[in-house]
């Protein structure tokens, strides 16, 4: 026994654990909302129906509010929009922190990302956006919080009819009843009955969306060599780059009149769309188990990126919606014509808190492990689930060397970084390698780690390292409202964030040049992985091969990795590379001829040697 208790410390502290871990009545930690009476209102309908619209006039016209968003584009419209309408509004965001009174006092109203609401301060009316968002398998535990948690005298609640029955079952815990309004879209979509097929079919107005970085460059490639211009909007874009790109998009006086995208767009941007284009219905995902894995959309997406095109306050008041394949256009039809599967869980995470309780019973235990064993104890009713952790693990493991205080490492641990990008976890260890000094990181820190000022983009590897030099800035925003005095120099790191926002604009206007100029064979991977890791390009071979189309002993030989490597990662299509043959075949007829000669002669010499 002494020896099991070695191993397994919890053997003699079990029921405490079980008691910290229990999960099953979430509203019981929010007292002070428990000690008001609610008023919750959903507002439910779909895409382009007015329902956030209707909350928003409510929030507008009482004393006090605050809105909850999924995105930092939508907290900074109602931001923009409320001070717009007379009406004092703070932005609070992970990364921002902007009051609009000049000796920095609150205003009574805030727009804020939903992470970031206050559960303490009282309102007289909360908005929670994209309720639906509950579900979510990693940030679903944000809304389940401002859900049970806010203290509003009225809540009011946006998002899918298919939340509706959930909604009041978990409202039903609380004692607080839900009204229900529902609105009906304001502008019609429909399905066309023919696939797009070819780029050469493109009209104005069309947004090709898709599920791949990679099919983004190698589409808007594609669309320019056709001698148009396009917008380009993906996930890791920053805020100020999609706002330009849509901007330049729903220009009507701007020569771009198409937008190829990610399923970004399905939120927080306004867009002028005709019609939606399914470039493909299979979308990498993340399970409740943390894997990752390639699937069809479901019905929810589907109708999110549908709905955006034909909006009520665009050119367009009817929009249509197909799919670039065939194949795929009878699929689509199938998906929309299914209801919305309904929500049956809310998400939940464990407070830092509870995991300080944990490690006050274990504390030899890593924070990696506490929290392997706080879910491993955890104990939801049917109502909730617990989400998954995979990525504060990673960030756990990463640090767990770091000498740092529990609290500061579970606040390290929460930040939003991107785990794919090698560039900004290296700086996310650096970042805590000097706080456990008690260094600060100051400017001229910063600037050094990031080699700034920076260059232009000069290929698609220099603008993907920028997009991760912007959320290295962004990750030291954000921990500068943590350790305000670690990290002191907030105003000069956003300037030059803004500076740096300016210089991807400018790549992403010129995206196809940096396409054309990205050499993958010295570029390395387009997924931010760096040449000799384990990226997507890491088993290419060597040999090589003569170019698809290329006359034999004409001298044009390709390198199969870079041929591998552009065929692979969306950059180059059978028709593409036919294209390039036919491009390298007017530019070099005279070096062909002569290569054809030498060959000849070499072949001649050759046999002649063997008869000899």
């Amino acid at each position: 026994m002494r020896h099991a208790k070695q191993i397994f410390p919890m053997l003699d502290c079990m029921d405490d654990l079980r008691k910290i871990s229990d999960l099953r009545v979430p509203a019981n930690w929010y007292p002070e909302a428990r000690a008001i009476q609610r008023k919750v209102i959903f507002h439910a309908g779909p895409t382009n129906s007015g329902k956030t619209y209707h909350a928003i006039q409510r929030y507008l016209a009482a004393k006090s509010g605050v809105y909850c968003g999924p995105l930092k584009l939508l907290a900074h419209e109602i931001f923009e929009k409320t001070n717009e309408a007379g009406v004092p509004c703070d932005l609070v965001t992970g990364e921002e922190r902007t009051f609009v009174d000049k000796d920095g006092r609150a205003s009574a109203h805030v727009a804020c990302t939903i992470e970031m609401c206050s559960v303490t301060t009282p309102y007289e009316v909360a908005v929670i956006d994209e309720i639906q968002m509950i579900r979510d398998h990693a940030r679903g535990w944000a809304w389940t919080r401002a859900l049970l948690g806010l203290c509003a005298e009225e809540i009011h609640v946006c998002g899918e009819p298919a939340a509706i029955d959930f909604i009041r079952e978990l409202m039903y815990t609380t004692g607080e009843e839900v009204e229900v309004h529902t609105y009906q879209r304001l502008t019609p979509f429909s399905i066309l009955d023919q696939a797009v097929e070819s780029l050469d079919n493109l009209r104005p107005g069309d947004c090709i969306v898709c599920f791949s970085k990679n099919d983004i460059y190698s589409i808007s490639r594609q669309i320019e060599a056709r001698g148009l211009e396009c917008a380009v909007i993906y996930g890791s874009l920053p805020p100020g780059t999609k706002l330009s790109q849509a901007k330049k998009f729903n220009d009507p006086d701007d020569p771009c009149k198409i937008l190829v995208a990610t399923d970004a767009i399905g939120m927080g941007l306004n867009l002028s769309i005709k019609r939606i284009i399914f470039n493909s219905l299979v979308k990498p995902n993340i399970n409740e188990k943390g894997e990752k894995h390639l699937e069809t959309i479901s019905t929810s997406q589907a109708l999110q990126i549908a709905g955006r095109a034909g909006r009520f306050s665009s050119k367009f008041k009817e929009g249509e919606v197909t799919t670039m394949h065939k194949d795929d256009l009878p699929v689509l039809k199938e998906i929309l014509s299914h209801t919305v599967e309904p929500i049956e869980t809310a998400g939940l995470h464990p407070t830092a808190e509870q995991i300080e309780m944990f490690a006050y019973h274990l504390p030899e235990a890593s924070l990696s492990n506490l929290i392997d064993i706080f879910v491993s104890f955890s104990q939801v009713d049917g109502l909730y689930f617990v989400c998954n952790i995979d990525d504060f693990k990673f960030l756990a493991d990463m640090i767990q060397h770091i000498p740092l205080n529990l609290r500061s490492r579970y606040v390290f641990c929460t930040a939003p970084i991107n785990k794919k990008q090698p560039f900004v976890c290296t700086s996310f260890l650096k970042f805590a390698r000097q706080f456990s000094r008690d260094e600060p990181l100051t400017f001229d820190w910063v600037c050094r780690h990031v080699n700034w000022p920076v260059a232009q983009p000069k290929n698609i590897k220099d603008l993907v390292h920028l997009e991760a030099v912007h959320d290295v800035l962004d990750l030291y925003l954000w921990l500068s409202y943590r350790f305000m005095d670690m990290f002191p120099d907030t105003a000069v790191v956003r300037e030059i964030q803004r500076e740096l926002d300016n210089i991807i604009q400018e790549g992403v206007r010129n995206i196809t040049r940096l396409i054309r100029a990205s050499d993958p064979a010295t570029t390395g991977p387009l997924h931010g992985t760096v040449p000799g890791s384990h990226g997507p390009s890491s088993n290419y071979t060597s040999r090589s091969r003569r170019t698809p189309g290329s006359p034999k002993g004409s001298g044009q030989t390709m390198d199969s990795s870079l041929t591998n490597r552009l065929v692979r990662d969306g950059l180059l299509t059978s028709e593409m590379l036919q294209q390039l043959q036919r491009e390298w075949s007017k530019g070099h007829t005279k070096e062909l001829t002569n290569q054809s000669a030498v060959d000849v002669r070499y072949n001649k010499d050759n046999r002649s040697k063997k008869r000899k």
